[in-house]
Formats: C-alpha cells, sequence, structure tokens
C-alpha cells in the first residue's frame, strides 16, 4: 500500500536550516526562520512566561484532560487584548484555545467549508500554510494580488475582491504585520474593507498571529475591530506563538463573531466535533502560562515591557534600512513603512543563490526575510552584499 505514495517535496525553509547550521562562515546571516532574535542573535524565553512556568511547577496539581476546548481560563483573559474592552461584543464573540495560529486556521477554514462555504479568496503572497490547508482540504481556492510593486498594499484589488464575493464565499485577511511582506492596511483601508463585507455578504476569515509586533497592541488590532464592528460574522484565528514567544508550545486560540448566542452554540458545537477529531484536545502548558501571566499585574507589565522591547528592536532594524535608500538594484525604504517580523525583497531566485553562497546570507527563495535576523553588527554587509549581487 505505501508503494502508492508519491513522495513530497521536502520544506524549503527546513532545507534552509540545515545548509546554514552546515556553514562554517562566521558572519553568515540567518534572515531565514520565522522567530524573533534579539541583537544578540538570541531567540529567549520570555522572563514573564518563566515566571508563569515556574508557578505550574510549584502549584499545578493535575494534568487531567481539559477537553477539546482548552483552557478557557486562557482564552477569555486574551479577549480583551483582541477585541478591546467589550470582548465579546455583547456576547457575540466566543472562542476555544487550539494547537498555535496553524490549529486556528486549519479549524477556521474546515468549519467555514462545513457550513457551506463553496470558495475562499486569498491575497498572495501569503504564509505559504495557507495555500497547504487549503489544498489539503480540496477547498476551491482564488488568488488575488495582494501588493503593489512599490511595497504598499494593493487596496483597490482587495476591495474588488471583498464586493464580488458572494455569501457563500469568504476572503481571508492578516489582521496586522503581513506574513511575508509586512504590509498592512491603514486605518482608512480598512474601515473600507469592512463596509465592502457588509455591502457582498462574504464571510471574513481574519489571521492574526503578530499582535504587538507592528506599532502596539491596541494599534494592531485596530483593524480587526473596524471589520468585526460592521459584519454580522466572522471567524478570527489568533496565534501567542510570537508575541508571547511560545513557538514549540503552539499556542492559539479560534474566535467566532455570530450574530447571537444560539449560533455561537451551534458553531462550537461544530468547531469542537472537528476539534476532537483532529487533535482531541490541545496542549495546555503554553495557554496555562499565559492565563497565568495575564491574571497578574505584575506578570502582565513584564511581558508587555519585552513585547515593547521586542517591537522596537524589529523599528529600528527597518529605519536603518530605510536610511540606506538603495541597495544597488533594490529600494530599501518602504521597509520603513512595512510592519512586523518579515518583508520581502524584488530578487531574483538566482540572486538568493548568490546571496548565500558568495555571502553566507540566507533567505527564502521568494525572498522573504526576517527582520529580526539583523542586527547592528551584521546589517551593514547585508546592504553592501545585496548591492553587489544586484548592482
Amino acid at each position: 500500500m505505501l508503494n502508492r505514495l508519491e513522495a513530497q517535496a521536502p520544506d524549503a525553509l527546513l532545507a534552509l536550516i540545515k545548509l546554514h547550521a552546515a556553514d562554517e562562515r562566521p558572519d553568515k546571516i540567518d534572515l531565514g526562520v520565522g522567530v524573533y532574535r534579539t541583537g544578540q542573535g538570541d531567540t529567549p524565553v520570555f522572563s514573564a512566561i518563566k515566571a508563569a512556568e515556574q508557578q505550574l511547577v510549584d502549584r499545578q496539581d493535575s494534568k487531567s484532560y481539559l477537553g477539546p476546548e482548552g483552557d478557557m481560563g486562557f482564552v477569555n483573559r486574551l479577549m480583551p487584548y483582541i477585541f478591546g474592552a467589550d470582548a465579546t461584543m455583547g456576547g457575540r464573540i466566543a472562542g476555544m484555545q487550539t494547537p498555535g495560529g496553524t490549529g486556528a486556521v486549519r479549524l477556521a477554514l474546515a468549519l467555514a467549508q462545513k457550513a457551506g462555504m463553496t470558495r475562499l479568496h486569498m491575497g498572495v503572497p501569503s504564509w505559504p500554510n495557507h495555500a497547504q490547508i487549503l489544498n489539503d482540504l480540496a477547498l476551491e481556492t482564488v488568488t488575488f494580488a495582494h501588493a503593489n510593486a512599490d511595497g504598499t498594499a494593493n487596496i483597490e484589488a482587495v476591495l474588488d475582491v471583498v464586493r464580488r464575493a458572494g455569501p457563500n464565499e469568504g476572503v481571508l485577511l492578516h489582521g496586522c504585520c503581513h506574513n511575508p511582506t509586512g504590509i498592512d492596511y491603514s486605518d482608512e483601508e480598512w474601515d473600507a474593507i469592512g463596509d465592502a463585507f457588509v455591502e457582498s455578504g462574504t464571510f471574513p476569515i481574519i489571521d492574526t498571529a503578530y499582535q504587538g509586533l507592528g506599532h502596539g497592541l491596541e494599534e494592531d488590532a485596530a483593524g480587526l475591530r473596524s471589520v468585526l464592528a460592521k459584519v454580522p460574522e466572522a471567524f478570527i484565528c489568533y496565534s501567542c506563538d510570537k508575541n508571547f514567544g511560545m513557538y514549540r508550545d503552539r499556542v492559539g486560540a479560534f474566535y467566532v463573531l455570530a450574530d447571537g448566542q444560539e449560533t455561537l452554540d451551534t458553531a462550537f458545537s461544530n468547531a469542537n466535533a472537528l476539534a476532537r477529531a483532529s487533535w482531541s484536545m490541545p496542549p495546555d502548558h503554553g495557554a496555562a502560562a499565559i492565563r497565568l501571566i495575564l491574571r497578574d499585574d505584575e506578570l502582565t507589565k513584564m511581558w508587555l515591557d519585552e513585547l515593547d522591547t521586542m517591537r522596537s528592536r524589529m523599528r529600528e532594524v527597518r529605519s536603518t534600512l530605510a536610511e540606506a535608500g538603495m541597495a544597488g538594484g533594490v529600494d530599501l525604504t518602504p521597509l520603513g513603512r512595512q510592519n512586523g517580523l518579515f518583508s520581502m525583497l524584488p530578487v531574483s531566485k538566482e540572486q538568493v543563490v548568490q546571496l548565500r553562497e558568495e555571502h553566507g546570507i540566507y533567505m527564502a527563495g521568494s525572498g522573504r526575510i526576517n527582520i529580526a535576523g539583523l542586527t547592528a553588527g551584521n546589517i551593514e554587509k547585508f546592504v553592501a552584499s545585496l548591492a553587489a549581487v544586484t548592482g
């Protein structure tokens, strides 16, 4: 039976990790892996997480089952940060825990399909796993151009898609800090997007994986909140892997906006059934640690301070790149206007290989770079190498 299987191509990013690890050049630069790094190149555990984990070690008295909905204390404590002071929007929003943001996206798309969604529209470029999940679900997908060549959002294309899609179709949007482009919508553009959803009846699915890494927790949630204040229903996929540094612990949440309690209850009876058949229940450790942080003022402040430090460092890197201006044939100024961990460079696959082989600079073949891989010690080399390859 196994001989019927066809070999699948290895994950390109995992292959890049191996190539970087085998490179013995001391000045090599890793811009591929999508994790935050300090100015020293480390990806540390948050101090707030360490403190919360110690509380778990000292006080947790059971590891019994929680159920497919996971740690609801975590889910509910997180809601004001995502949705604002009226976290449930008058009882119209409820959620459940998922294994990372990936689990939330998978659950959202599977539930939308079960509810009758016939087609999903997705801006490209997008996070590669979006397409993989859609393909695995065999959900018809239509792509549209998300970004302009000058590093800004193609808002006309977004609005056109939302307006033309029908009530049984959905549009998948990134809530902030777009992966891989770093291109976000302005408040005015989000307002127009919300109006377009209302006009067409198209279903919004919003993937928010990097809240707090752009301009701040409130600022990064403004667009999401603007849309939710207008539409009758939506799915929200959320990840804590980046803004709490919980990558390997897989901490995420899935939220539903509906028009009433009965609809919410029905939606979650189906979501729980899908979760039960997929992962039974999500891993508890990371969510429990975050729950402890969010119910303790001192730990919350510690977390917010650490998040501010992350964001400030990435904004500083972006400013430095923007100030460099042209690097050969690449204009770096748009990177200063973009947000989050990622941006895309207009380089060919051949130039990506040349940067790797001749200069020890590792990035995805698409030209996506992780801004946090750049430091005061290597950014000058990066700009000079980019100029040498593209000039």
